[in-house]
């Protein structure tokens, strides 16, 4: 890693290593950078295979600020464009749903699923006009396990960005038990939060708070056995899941653990989440509006024979109580990353590996280029 002084330096040692420095969880320049060099770099997720199931669906969506538009083509073959028309930045497409062509709401250019353009209206007369050198912009898609992910980087500093699959190393053959492919949306939920991105990112890499923050999700796992594991670009967390115990006063969600019963959270860098328990996963992304403002979308799936269930609805309730906790308590951290007496921190050996593997994966990233800030 460069140790330039617009480097960021975190140890390979997490014995020895300190984490980031605070003013890179509130400064208004470093989330330019990160925006430039983190989210626009990597593979985001935008939607679900639900949305665009059959030849003609699309859906729109908005990635640092672009807009977006998905289509599953008349071919099948799944497409991203920008969703910026050619002629003079309208809309080709709004909201979702299912169409045959697409007709800019501004002056009415006409573009096919494949975001060739069909018909330039009121363009006679324009001299060397060809429709071919005005179709819409692609952008790099794929889908995995149901999900729909885009990538804005065409090339990266080592040439072409790496295929989805191939960034997500293990990940694929850890998450096979849980059935995800299987399950449908149940409910969907967004929270606003007064914290940075990251903030939000380092409290979900270590259950060393659960016993602090989260006393009902500590009573499902146990947290002696829980473990982190960090991988290339990607962090995983389980817990066995601990049954009913003699004298319990209050029922456990699931009363009888078996010896391969878990919960496993996944992150994936920079900012998606799947929490994999026994009857549902829910999605969560942590979405950077700004220095200080971060928005975490949450969709639960579970199997569809399940959905209207008491037990789905319970499903929600819990990770929404988590949530509701994690929010607390990092709205108060990042409150208290602005004052005079904190610049930065040393990490748990044994609870917040994590934790370090982000702050590397994340300095290692932001290095590529220059922060322009003292790290």
């Amino acid at each position: 890693m460069s140790t330039s002084k617009d480097s960021i330096l975190v140890e390979s040692d997490v014995a020895r290593a300190w984490t980031l420095p605070s003013h890179l969880y509130t400064e208004p320049d470093a989330f330019v950078a990160e925006v430039e060099r983190i989210f626009a770099r990597s593979w985001q997720v935008v939607g679900h295979h639900a949305q665009v199931a059959n030849p003609g669906d699309y859906f729109t969506a908005e990635l640092v600020n672009e807009p977006l538009l998905i289509v599953r083509g008349s071919d099948g073959k799944l497409r991203g464009f920008y969703n910026v028309c050619r002629h003079r930045a309208g809309p080709p497409a709004e909201g979702c749903g299912t169409r045959k062509v697409f007709r800019c709401g501004y002056h009415g250019w006409t573009y096919g699923l494949d975001g060739s353009l069909i018909s330039a209206t009121e363009i006679e007369g324009v001299e060397g006009f060809r429709r071919e050198d005005f179709a819409l912009v692609p952008v790099r898609v794929e889908e995995w396990f149901d999900l729909i992910f885009v990538n804005l980087n065409l090339a990266s500093l080592d040439g072409d960005a790496r295929p989805l699959r191939e960034s997500l190393g293990e990940l694929p053959r850890q998450v096979e038990k849980f059935q995800f492919a299987g399950m449908k949306l149940f409910e969907r939920r967004t929270y606003e939060m007064k914290c940075n991105w990251k903030t939000y990112v380092d409290n979900y890499l270590e259950g060393y708070h659960l016993p602090s923050v989260h006393p009902g999700l500590n009573r499902e796992l146990d947290y002696n056995a829980y473990v982190v594991e960090p991988h290339a670009g990607y962090v995983r967390q389980f817990s066995p899941i601990r049954g009913a115990q003699p004298g319990d006063a209050t029922p456990r969600r699931y009363q009888e653990a078996g010896e391969d019963l878990s919960t496993d959270y996944f992150w994936i860098f920079p900012n998606w989440m799947l929490n994999c328990y026994p009857d549902n996963v829910s999605l969560n992304i942590v979405v950077p509006l700004a220095p200080e403002r971060s928005l975490a979308v949450f969709e639960w799936y579970l199997p569809e024979k399940e959905h209207g269930s008491a037990a789905a609805k319970a499903s929600v309730e819990f990770s929404h109580q988590i949530q509701v906790e994690d929010v607390g308590i990092c709205e108060t951290v990042q409150k208290n990353l602005r004052s005079r007496s904190y610049s930065r921190g040393r990490f748990s050996v044994k609870q917040e590996r994590g934790v370090h593997a982000f702050h590397r994966m994340y300095a290692a990233t932001m290095n590529a280029g220059s922060l322009g800030s003292n790290g």
